[in-house]
This record gives C-alpha cells, sequence and structure tokens, in this order.
C-alpha cells in the first residue's frame, strides 16, 4: 500500500544480531579518561536518536558537525568530563554520514577531555581497521556485531562460526576477546543499532495491523506480496532467507533493488513492494 511515511516492524525472534554503536580503541592509546568521555556519547544515543541524527544530515541537509554539535549540546555531552593529560588523537570514521556524525560526536567530547583531535574520514573496514591495530588512528565509532565477526574472520580464519548474536552481551564478549588478540579495546555500546530492519508503510500497518514481523508473517504471506531489496537478499540469511527460516514469511515474488536505499524507499512509498529491507536508523524513518 502506497504511503509516505514508514514504519519499521519489530524484530521479535531476534533474527538480526546486536550492531550496536560501540567506541573502537587502539589499546595502546586508551586511558580512563579517554574512554570516559566516549562513554558520554554511547550513553546518550539510542536508536529514536541515532534516526533523528540521521534525518538533520540526510533530510535536512545539516554538515555532520553541526548536527554533532546541536545533539552534544542538547544531551549536555561536555557536562563532568574529566580532563586528562591529553595528547592527539586521531579519530576515523567511516565513508558514510552516519559514521562521520558519530565522529564528530567523538571529537567534541575528547576535546572536552583535554585531547587534540583531528577527525579523518578513511573508508571501509577493510581500510581503517588497519590502521587502527597500528595506532594510525586511535578511535573509530565501530558496530558490535559487524566488527566482532570482521575480526573473527581477520584472527581465526575464514570459516570460523560467527561469534555475534542476538545477545549484546555475548557480542561483546566475543568482540573484546578478538580485539584483545589484534590490539584493539572497545568502550561501552550504546543503545542506538544500525542493522538490517524491515519496513511497510505506515497505511499498510495500520490496516493490517503489522507491529512486528511476526505479524507480517501471519497476515501477508502470499502471492499478492512483494519483497524488496537488494539482489543477494533472497540467499542472505539476515534478509529474505532469514525472513523464511526465522519467521516463515512467504512472498510471493522478489523485486531487486537496492540495500535501503532510494529504490527500495521509493517502491515502498509508491506501493511497489509490500515489505523492504532497510536500516534501523536511516534519517528517513524520523522524516516519513
Amino acid at each position: 500500500m502506497a504511503g509516505n511515511k514508514l514504519v519499521v516492524l519489530e524484530d521479535d525472534k531476534k533474527l538480526q544480531n546486536t550492531d550496536n554503536v560501540v567506541p573502537a580503541i587502539n589499546s595502546k592509546a586508551s586511558t580512563p579518561e579517554l574512554v570516559a568521555a566516549l562513554d558520554k556519547v554511547s550513553a546518550a544515543l539510542d536508536t529514536t536518536k541515532l534516526i533523528a541524527l540521521n534525518k538533520a544530515v540526510d533530510v535536512d541537509r545539516k554538515t555532520p558537525k553541526v548536527a554533532a554539535e546541536e545533539f552534544a549540546t542538547a544531551n549536555s555531552l561536555t557536562t563532568g568530563i574529566t580532563k586528562g593529560q591529553g595528547g592527539t588523537i586521531v579519530i576515523g570514521a567511516a565513508n558514510f554520514s552516519e559514521n562521520q556524525t558519530l565522529g564528530e560526536l567523538y571529537q567534541i567530547v575528547l576535546k572536552a577531555a583535554g585531547f587534540q583531535t583531528k577527525l579523518q574520514q578513511i573508508g571501509n573496514r577493510e581500510l581503517y581497521e588497519p590502521a587502527l591495530e597500528k595506532g594510525e588512528i586511535q578511535v573509530v565509532p565501530e558496530y558490535a556485531a559487524t566488527m566482532a565477526d570482521f575480526l573473527n574472520g581477520k584472527v581465526n580464519g575464514a570459516s570460523a562460526a560467527a561469534i555475534s548474536s542476538s545477545d549484546l552481551a555475548k557480542t561483546m564478549e566475543g568482540l573484546k576477546a578478538v580485539g584483545t588478540k589484534v590490539g584493539i579495546t572497545f568502550g561501552t555500546p550504546s543503545a542506538a543499532q544500525d542493522q538490517n530492519a524491515f519496513a511497510v508503510t505506515e497505511a499498510a500497518a495500520t490496516k493490517y495491523g503489522l507491529k512486528t514481523l511476526s505479524d507480517l508473517a501471519a497476515k501477508c504471506s502470499g502471492q499478492a506480496t512483494v519483497m524488496g531489496g537488494p539482489a543477494e537478499c533472497p540467499q542472505r540469511p539476515k534478509c529474505q532467507k532469514g525472513l523464511e527460516e526465522t519467521y516463515g514469511f512467504k512472498a510471493g515474488s522478489f523485486s531487486s533493488l537496492d540495500a535501503g536505499g532510494p529504490q527500495t524507499k521509493s517502491a515502498l512509498t509508491t506501493g511497489t513492494i509490500t515489505v523492504g529491507l532497510v536500516f534501523s536508523s536511516d534519517g528517513a524513518l524520523a522524516a516519513g
């Protein structure tokens, strides 16, 4: 059903892993003052606030720096931060706006803790993780489950069993264990998550009483239902295949689009697809 506002359905059977935002820190640079400052960001963030930050940048067209400064002021991020001995800290950021905004938040609290900071956009994890290990950068905003599996593959081999799960405590336990082996430590994870999610229009959710993915499977499985997402979605355990195996959801057809991008969101709002893969922190979820 067409509609301008999108609604993310609750993952009530915990298909997705815990991709909570967490500070990743070069072990040699880690000090109590640095970790405490970064943990102030974690304590202030949840998914709703992360969506609003992404909306500020991606929809309202503010710069990541301005969005971060406004968030820091509204949430008193620098209040009560203890200053340490200082030093220079290079913060690495991945090449997408959410991570850049998180990097700006880290820069704000670290400056308040007495550090001289530089924010450097580096690219993807394959590029910035080795730099973090070597100490060429000291801090990166990371995502717990994805980083855990990345480091696990690096340390234990590509065929190693996944150490991430839908249990945040278990994911963090595994993440810290593999991080120790490569010289990376981690701060406290935030409540904010950026992970695969599935959305329908608000009109569809209201008409069919959809709040959870279990509701979707029970009420919308069938030939008339169209699932939308990236080309690999039907085979991916956290996408259509996972919906089928975990929830018993059956779509009548699949539309190959993008990964939570404008094609998928347009197909949802125009009613071309019934349910689509989005990302749980997408600013469009706040924009409607």
